[in-house]
C-alpha cells in the first residue's frame, strides 16, 4: 500500500515522502497516528502544492541538526558511576545518563533514543557513542565513564634535612 508520510519516520523516510509499507502497518499504525495519509491521486495533487512548504522545513530541520552536530562532535562527557575494584560497573550507563550528561556538560539537547552505542558501557574508561541527529547527520562523542584516569607519579618519600641537622647539632 503506498502512503504518504507526514513526518519522518526511521527507516522509511521522511515528510512528503510517497512510500510502499504492508498495508496492516498503514492501517493500524501509521493513519490513525496520523504519521502517514493514504497516497491517493487527490492526495498526491496536495502533496505537489505543499512541497516548496516541506522543502522549507527539511532545509531548517538539516540547519539545525549540522548547528547541534558543531556543538557536540568530537567533545567528551564525563558521567559518573558506581565503580568496582577492576574497573567494572555496578549496573551499566544508560542512553539516558549520556544524553543527560550531553545537556548538562555541551548545553545541548539531545533526544536518548538517537544515542547509538554497540552493546551496554559496562566498564569505566572512554567510550565513543554515535549520536544519530538526523537522518545522516551523525556526530560521535566520547564518554568518560568515571573520573578521567591520571597517570601515576610516584613520589619520593620527602627527606628530612631539618631533623638529621637537629641530630648532628644535638651530638
Amino acid at each position: 500500500m503506498k502512503v504518504i508520510l507526514m513526518g519522518e519516520l526511521r527507516g522509511k523516510g521522511g515528510e512528503g515522502d510517497v512510500v510502499e509499507v504492508a498495508q496492516g502497518y498503514a492501517e493500524n499504525y501509521l493513519i490513525p497516528n496520523r504519521l502517514a495519509m493514504i497516497a491517493t491521486p487527490g492526495n498526491l495533487k496536495q502533496l505537489e502544492e505543499r512541497r516548496h512548504n516541506i522543502e522549507k522545513r527539511e532545509a531548517e530541520r538539516i540547519a539545525n541538526a549540522n548547528a547541534l552536530k558543531e556543538v557536540i562532535d568530537g567533545k567528551q562527557v564525563t558521567v559518573d558511576a558506581n565503580i568496582g575494584d577492576e574497573g567494572q560497573l555496578f549496573g551499566s550507563i544508560t542512553t539516558a545518563q549520556i544524553a543527560d550528561a550531553i545537556k548538562a556538560q555541551l548545553n545541548a539537547e539531545v533526544d536518548r533514543k538517537r544515542i547509538e552505542h554497540a552493546g551496554a558501557i559496562k566498564t569505566a574508561g572512554k567510550h565513543n557513542v554515535t549520536v544519530n541527529i538526523y537522518r545522516d547527520i551523525n556526530a560521535v562523542v566520547a564518554v568518560q565513564v568515571g573520573p578521567e584516569e591520571e597517570p601515576e607519579v610516584e613520589e619520593a618519600p620527602a627527606e628530612e634535612p631539618a631533623a638529621e641537622a637537629t641530630e648532628e647539632a644535638a651530638e
